[in-house]
């Protein structure tokens, strides 16, 4: 039993990642609020428990986010943990992605995540906490994924600036970035690619869908075991702002790092002689 049952609420709960977060959390003895589009979905994927609350959550209608969280707290009394999991994968080069499909990319991870953070946060339990599930394409962008790194970047950059405001309620928020872990995130349910219409990519597109269809079932990462990680993180009394998952990912990491220290290093010189000059400032006044 955990040293003190709280209730979660994880949105993304009906298949892969949100399903073992919602396990974990369950056999740790929390209360558990799982949602998804498809309730029923959900319900199958989790069985049936007093600590287990199945409720209806697209993440993008923030009337839908209101009312489970009302559930939530008509059934359970508050809310101790937002887990933003909820996800979606459009694969392709930028200039074949279609506009909306963009903003489908956009309005499920980011828009979604802080429609259902900001039902949450009013009833939120002073020693609160918000996980949003990233990506390692939150610190580094790659091609084919232009849509995929845009809304996992506006995702940490949300939740870097989220921290500082809702800490002084006693609030924590920790930001995710997984590398490849087994979840079904490139399964075809949850991939869409953009159209192939420009034939100057068509060589690459071939090789990316190869890439990107063999990488399914094959990474490396144990989801039950991230699950089981981020219930450790969110007991911890000092959480961490940001938890990097999996060793592909700290190496991804660490070289983006050393990348951008480069790219300091490199101009730096440039960079640091901007500033107004004091005969600049004079003249200037």
């Amino acid at each position: 039993m955990p040293t003190q049952k709280r209730t979660w609420i994880i949105t993304g709960a009906g298949r892969g990642l949100g399903v073992d977060i919602a396990k974990a959390a369950l056999a740790a003895g929390h209360n558990v609020v799982a949602t998804g589009r498809n309730p029923a979905a959900v319900a199958e994927a989790l069985g049936d428990a007093d600590s287990l609350l199945v409720a209806k959550l697209d993440v993008t209608n923030s009337e839908d986010a209101k009312a489970a969280v009302e559930a939530a707290v008509e059934r359970f009394g508050g809310i101790d943990v937002l887990v933003n999991n909820a996800a979606s994968f459009y694969a392709g080069s930028f200039e074949e992605l279609a506009p909306e499909q963009m903003n489908r990319q956009i309005t499920t991870t980011l828009i979604g995540a802080m429609n259902v953070t900001r039902a949450v946060l009013p009833v939120m339990q002073r020693s609160g906490h918000v996980v949003t599930i990233s990506s390692s394409a939150g610190l580094a962008g790659f091609e084919y994924g232009s849509a995929y790194a845009a809304s996992k970047f506006a995702v940490d950059g949300w939740m870097e600036s989220l921290a500082p405001e809702i800490e002084p309620f006693g609030i924590h928020a920790t930001v995710v970035n997984p590398g490849f872990f087994r979840t079904e995130l490139l399964t075809k349910e949850s991939t869409n690619y953009a159209p192939m219409t420009i034939e100057d990519y068509a060589e690459r597109n071939a090789a990316q869908h190869e890439f990107w269809d063999g990488m399914n079932g094959k990474q490396s990462g144990d989801p039950a075991k991230l699950a089981e990680a981020l219930v450790t993180i969110t007991e911890l009394e000092h959480p961490p702002l940001r938890f990097i998952a999996g060793s592909d990912a700290i190496a991804q990491a660490e070289e983006k790092l050393t990348e951008r220290q480069q790219q300091i290093d490199a101009h730096r010189d440039l960079s640091t002689s901007l500033a107004f000059t004091d005969t600049d400032a004079d003249d200037t006044a």
